[in-house]
């Protein structure tokens, strides 16, 4: 659920417009970069066309609510194009409207890049181009791979990103392949899957981000933890070490939620220098596990770098018998937090005299209870404020539907419509919330479990970053070869809200 300040007017056009999606083609990547902690994604939400006219005119009420604020100040159009050095000039705008529009529909964030991280990105762009699909190092790559010999020290490495889990969790794992890409000096090609190549822009200029059609190694639905070219089965077996004389030609890396000790060792300095040495990985993870890699020695000093500020940048629905436990939470913890405003039961409503100060609240959920309920409590009585309360959900699909394309367009318009917004309440363990306060830096109110039918007190907790979790991380100390809590082991690397045994990272300056 989110909240916003803005013309209730225009949000209302934005929902009755919403069935207009057959006419838009929404595409995206690459904008909120690694700034969270720097650190969600080198990943722009970048859009073919608008995604839809709602993200227009919801951006617009925006750009109008704040046109009327004397403090605000104009802005470099040119820097903010870019997002200060994060995106390259060198596109055709057309090719991709968002791509460089991005800025006229979200606030100005106050999260910066590092000039190193500027150069690093144009260095990887640089590295793609020499890289990419059908270059001559691609080629001979490729043509390794077909003989089935080691492909022994390159120019160029690579590491493939299988497409897996829902929308939310690819947009996370995306982010992650890409920074461990960029602190390996490897070139990312990403398994179109059944849309990805619908749904997002290409991110750098000149080639292509996809892995082309004909690469020889395809069937990855096949592979699994024992698999032969699994990194974590070939250890189980002794197939593989520093020491051994014969790599294979590339390395499977399974890194999902069911992984074991062994797949685990991935985030160990001594198994890192062992990949350094294999020039193809492909990876299969749903689980962002940026958190991790800053617990490795091998990263600590570029990834300090590249992020000097570490503040620069499965939801499941419940069944009928939980539901009204669910919706006293989410009330509780908008009301207590001064959110939104209570309602006097005793007072009727009355008409709105035309300067009344007015909230809408975006509702994002696959089930339509919470939308009427909120929507009930602020038609049927006045708020204690005085405000106007406009309540909004632009669409409800009932149940997740992962292999839709036109779901997940939905799906993907909505996680950005409530990056757009200036307050924002999750559900804990959630992607689609993560990818939301990611884009647009905003560090949510999370609501806590319900145990044993009964609404938490307090019902919600103020996240300590906008940095989504880990909730799958290792808990082995790769040095002492010992189980250690890894929550513990440096201050910027913290336990979750929403997930006690997650990992996240924070800026200890904004706690």
């Amino acid at each position: 659920m989110e909240l916003t300040e803005s013309k209730t007017k225009s949000v209302s056009q934005l929902v009755e417009r919403k069935c207009e999606l057959n006419i838009m083609k929404l595409m995206g990547i690459v904008s909120a970069c690694l700034m969270i902690l720097s650190v969600f994604a080198i990943i722009s939400v970048v859009y073919r066309e608008s995604p839809l006219d709602q993200l227009k005119e919801f951006a617009e009420a925006r750009v109008n609510h704040h046109k009327g604020d004397s403090s605000s100040k104009s802005v470099d159009e040119h820097k903010d194009k870019l997002l200060d050095g994060l995106l390259s000039a060198g596109f055709d705008e057309k090719s991709c409207l968002s791509r460089y529009r991005s800025v006229l529909y979200r606030r100005s964030s106050p999260h910066k890049p590092s000039s190193y991280l500027q150069s690093r990105l144009r260095k990887y762009e640089d590295l793609h181009k020499q890289c990419g699909p059908y270059t001559e190092s691609y080629n001979k790559t490729v043509e390794m791979l077909k003989s089935g010999h080691h492909i022994g020290q390159t120019d160029c490495n690579y590491i493939i990103w299988i497409a897996y889990s829902g929308l939310g969790n690819r947009i996370l794992t995306m982010a992650s392949a890409f920074l461990y890409a960029l602190l390996t000096n490897r070139v990312l090609l990403v398994d179109r899957g059944n849309d990805i190549d619908d749904l997002f822009c290409e991110p750098f200029p000149e080639l292509s981000w996809l892995l082309p059609l004909d690469f020889p190694v395809n069937e990855f639905n096949k592979f699994n933890q024992k698999s032969p070219e699994s990194y974590g089965y070939m250890l189980k077996r002794n197939a593989i070490s520093n020491t051994t004389n014969s790599l294979p030609p590339f390395l499977y890396l399974h890194l999902a939620h069911d992984y074991d000790d062994k797949d685990k060792l991935f985030f160990c300095d001594h198994d890192q220098s062992l990949l350094q040495g294999v020039s193809l990985l492909i990876m299969r993870t749903n689980e962002y596990f940026v958190p991790s890699l800053f617990l490795m020695s091998a990263f600590e000093q570029e990834l300090r770098k590249l992020f000097p500020s570490k503040d620069t940048i499965r939801t499941f629905e419940p069944g009928n018998h939980p539901f009204q436990h669910v919706m006293d939470q989410v009330v509780a913890c908008f009301v207590k937090e001064k959110l939104l405003p209570e309602v006097d039961p005793q007072e009727p409503i009355l008409s709105a005299p035309g300067n009344r100060k007015s909230k809408a609240v975006l509702i994002t959920s696959l089930n339509s209870g919470y939308f009427d309920k909120i929507k009930n409590m602020y038609w049927e009585k006045p708020t204690v404020t005085g405000e106007t309360i406009g309540v909004y959900q632009p669409s409800n699909e009932e149940h997740q539907q992962t292999e839709n394309n036109f779901h997940n367009r939905k799906a993907w318009a909505e996680m950005y419509l409530l990056s757009l917004t200036h307050v924002l309440i999750t559900s804990g363990w959630s992607t689609f919330g993560y990818v939301a306060q990611s884009l647009g830096a905003l560090k949510p109110w999370i609501l806590y479990k319900p145990e044993n039918h009964t609404t938490p007190d307090p019902p919600c907790c103020r996240a300590m970053s906008m940095e989504p979790c880990f909730h799958a991380p290792p808990s082995y100390d790769c040095k002492a070869k010992t189980w250690v809590d890894t929550g513990a082991l440096v201050p910027h690397v913290r336990h979750c809200e929403d997930m006690i045994w997650g990992l996240k990272l924070v800026e200890l300056d904004n706690l």
